[in-house]
């Protein structure tokens, strides 16, 4: 049995919903985003949770009032009432532009939505209610929500890095490959905020990084592995520097301008780690492709001065921007 609902919500908080869609690999065959599976997905994983924080945080207000004689048991719900739908609402999204959205939905996803509808709107509606479990799932971090989302993987993964597993799944990146690893550990970066698998190759002994949230069709072994301590080591040393690659680092010196100075300071995300300062020159350890990445932001603001090669794969790729636009002037 399958339901459709109707659902008003602020269209800054459907943007920030369809971001989460699409950054988590929701997509439909055609290749555009799925919303609706991505709502689906969220109602399954996230429900729970958020109804029995509310339940914990009404008896907390309920025991409170309770400890005043003056109060009513009555007047007492009343009241506890009044300050969940009103005072302790988040108002982040409040915008006089809604957008109207279809939710459809089946199975488990259809039950929790008859459990909402005939339990939980004795004095909210619908779209108010969903609004304020969006609001509460949109108000946590960004690994967390990631966590939230892909739980049961994030399960599978703890105990087959706790039992020493060899594990074997498939990724949305590379969905035809079958990989096959011997998993370390779990770190989130710092400023993408988002989950990293750490593991080995069982083949190889190379090491890879898998974000969680790309994983598929992941299936633990019976077959066991002896953890490599040294291996184990440098993926501890990944994990707090850089979990989304497992290159090492180069050593490098980049000069910027005052304004490269203060693009440094304000993008933050992937931005690499400074070993040391000398007036306008960074110096770093970092994965060569990530620090190339980071600085193409920068333009003129930002030269890398060494290593070589490194220096001349940034002049190759603004080199070949300069010819897309001189192209684009003569009309080619």
């Amino acid at each position: 049995m399958t339901e459709k609902y109707k659902i008003y919500i602020p269209e800054e908080m459907r943007l920030r919903l369809l971001n989460d869609a699409e950054l988590f690999d929701f997509y439909k065959k055609d290749g555009s985003v799925n919303l609706n599976g991505f709502l689906k997905e969220l109602l399954l994983q996230y429900f729970d949770e958020y109804r029995e924080t509310k339940e914990r945080l009404l008896d907390t207000i309920l025991s409170d009032l309770s400890a005043f004689s003056s109060i009513s048991r009555e007047d007492a719900d009343a009241i506890a009432d009044k300050i969940m739908n009103s005072y302790m609402r988040n108002t982040e999204f409040k915008s006089e532009r809604n957008a109207a959205i279809t939710l459809t939905v089946s199975g488990r996803s259809l039950d929790i939505m008859h459990s909402i509808e005939n339990n939980m709107l004795s004095r909210v509606s619908l779209s108010q209610y969903l609004n304020d479990f969006f609001s509460s799932y949109l108000s946590i971090s960004r690994k967390d929500r990631e966590r939230i989302l892909f739980q049961d993987i994030f399960e599978e993964l703890n105990t087959a890095i706790r039992k020493n597993s060899i594990i074997r799944f498939t990724s949305t990146s590379a969905p035809k490959v079958i990989f096959t690893v011997q998993p370390y550990c779990i770190a989130a970066s710092k400023e993408e905020q988002c989950n990293y698998l750490l593991c080995l190759d069982n083949e190889t002994g190379i090491p890879r990084s898998f974000r969680i949230s790309r994983i598929r069709a992941l299936y633990s072994s019976s077959d066991k592995f002896i953890p490599n301590e040294s291996r184990k080591l440098e993926l501890r040393e990944i994990a707090g520097r850089s979990p989304q690659s497992t290159s090492k680092g180069i050593e490098a010196e980049v000069r910027l301008t005052e304004k490269g100075l203060q693009k440094f300071h304000f993008i933050t995300k992937n931005r690499p780690d400074v070993l040391k300062k000398e007036g306008n020159t960074l110096y770093f350890n970092w994965p060569k492709t990530q620090l190339e990445e980071y600085f193409h932001r920068f333009g003129k603001e930002a030269v890398i001065l060494s290593p070589d090669d490194c220096r001349e794969s940034m002049r190759i790729f603004y080199k070949k921007a300069w010819e897309a636009y001189r192209k684009k002037e003569k009309g080619e």
